[in-house]
């Protein structure tokens, strides 16, 4: 991979990016780079995020043939000075040139929603991989996964990656042999231009909420649902989910660049859906069947454009849950539209298993563990009303935290998703805190919940000895709830990845100890 400096120049100057160029020579990068420390001779170094002076320094002194700034710095002496407008555009325009664009080599399902975009992006991987041999990538949450080797797979430290690593990996997938990626869009990846110049074959909208509002992330709801809506604008075709909050505003942010027969719509049968004008519901889908272990629906094509698609079938899922059959439908359709069949999503729905997402630990003299990923109010109160529906239980006990320095408006919302589903025992604990107090994010969920409406609420900041007294505090028909960290095996305190043991290996060493 190499990027030459005249080529480079002109795609700035086409996207209005360029400002000026200091002590310009005729160079080839051989390197592309924003993080100093992997700088290497030949590298173009790209001056961004919390960036210092003395970064450049260190690429300058590990190699560095130019830079690429907002400003120029003293600390790049002679080096030759790309000056743009907006530095993260600039890096993912770059970015793509000089791994030689691999999204042209690929056939790419990208996937935004406040909730479900994991578990979508889960389904959709499991039916492509049947389709094609194992030839999908895998951009997620959870896993970046570039290839069928050991080396290939490996913890997603970021939803969507910067640009550089993005681009980077779809180069080592294609290399790899994939032809398909299935990738989840964060909202800050448009917010912060991330995948600024990257255009999808299908877009996936699943739904809106409240969510990543504060004074790090999107300064208001407007905001959110804008960056969300890019994922539509940059894509071939969109698929949305027609029962999602704001669908007007989503369905004509489509039709800016989508003709209405690229745009499908689906829904569950008898929602209540507003539709926009000219819109219509394509496919619907009827639960049959749910419990803790599977779900069962039956989908329906509703339309012309969708009937030529057939996939008029009854589907099993293995992710339980009556709220994940909408992100099956999802990826159901999505694999469709890139070359999957029905038969594929029937052959692997029913054994996909997503670490975090509902996972279930039975016990001798405690009741049932509910592992779940929930991180907001609308999935907390759907995993709570689930599993008050399925289990009949006896008393409930829940334990989350909430995020520090991002997400804020998620405090609130667990303190009205909690009030609504009335738990008996809450206990207030650590999550990521980042570099809040977390008994100040705990006090502020606390201050959101109508004490009338639940039982017992209680702090206890270490995670691990929460997730012990919920245990050691459930009897046999009860069932406790750990909810926000699924597998994460990590806590960010303090700008630090500090190691976790996960909720699951806490639960189930400690059920170990205790029942011998």
């Amino acid at each position: 991979m190499e990027l030459h400096v005249t080529p480079a120049l002109t795609l700035l100057r086409e996207h209005h990016l360029l400002e000026h160029i200091s002590n310009l020579t005729d160079f080839t990068a051989t390197n592309v780079s924003y993080d100093s420390r992997k700088v290497t001779p030949g590298t173009l170094f790209f001056c961004k995020g919390n960036f210092l002076p003395k970064y450049l320094t260190m690429a300058k002194e590990k190699g560095a043939i130019a830079y690429v700034a907002e400003q120029e710095y003293p600390e790049g002496g002679q080096l030759p000075a790309i000056i743009v407008n907006d530095e993260q555009k600039a890096m993912a325009l770059l970015g793509a040139a000089f791994y030689g664009y691999p999204q042209n080599d690929l056939q790419i399902i990208a996937i935004t929603g406040t909730k479900g975009k994991t578990t979508t992006a889960y389904f959709a991987d499991h039916i492509l991989a049947h389709a094609t041999k194992d030839h999908v990538a895998l951009f997620s949450t959870l896993d970046r996964v570039l290839g069928n080797q050991p080396g290939d797979r490996f913890k997603s430290d970021l939803t969507t990656p910067e640009s550089l690593d993005l681009f980077h990996d779809m180069r080592a997938a294609v290399n790899n042999g994939m032809t398909h990626l299935v990738m989840e869009v964060s909202s800050q990846a448009y917010k912060k231009n991330r995948t600024y110049g990257l255009h999808f074959d299908v877009g996936i909208f699943l739904n809106i909420t409240p969510d990543h509002i504060g004074r790090n992330e999107h300064p208001t709801f407007a905001d959110y649902l804008h960056c969300k809506e890019q994922l539509l604008v940059n894509s071939n075709v969109c698929l949305i989910n027609a029962e999602t909050d704001h669908l007007a505003d989503v369905y004509y942010a489509a039709k800016t660049t989508t003709q209405p027969e690229n745009i499908y719509l689906f829904a569950r049968h008898g929602a209540d859906v507003d539709l926009p004008e000219g819109a219509v519901i394509d496919f619907e889908y009827r639960n049959d069947l749910e419990d803790l272990h599977e779900s069962e629906f039956e989908l329906r094509a509703c339309s012309k454009k969708g009937q030529r698609f057939a996939l008029n079938e009854r589907y099993t899922t293995s992710v339980p849950g009556d709220y994940n059959e909408g992100n099956a439908v999802a990826a159901i359709i999505s694999t469709v539209l890139v070359g999957a069949k029905a038969d594929d999503a029937l052959a692997t729905l029913d054994h996909v298993h997503i670490k975090g997402r509902m996972e279930m630990q039975k016990t001798q003299r405690h009741g049932t563990i509910y592992i779940d990923y929930a991180h907001n109010y609308a999935s907390l109160k759907r995993l709570l009303a689930f599993l008050k529906r399925q289990t009949d239980a006896g008393k409930v006990t829940v334990v989350l935290g909430a995020t520090g320095d991002k997400g804020i408006s998620r405090r609130k919302g667990f303190g009205k998703a909690l009030s609504e589903e009335h738990p008996d025992r809450i206990i207030l604990t650590t999550d990521d805190p980042g570099f809040e107090d977390p008994m100040n994010i705990a006090r502020e969920i606390n201050s959101h919940i109508e004490h009338s409406q639940v039982g017992k609420v209680q702090y206890e900041m270490d995670r691990a000895t929460a997730i012990k007294k919920a245990i050691d505090n459930s009897g046999n028909d009860d069932i406790v709830v750990l909810a926000g960290k699924g597998e994460d095996p990590y806590q960010k305190i303090k700008g630090v990845n500090t190691p976790y043991a996960t909720d699951s290996k806490i639960a189930a060493d400690y059920v170990r100890q205790i029942e011998k």
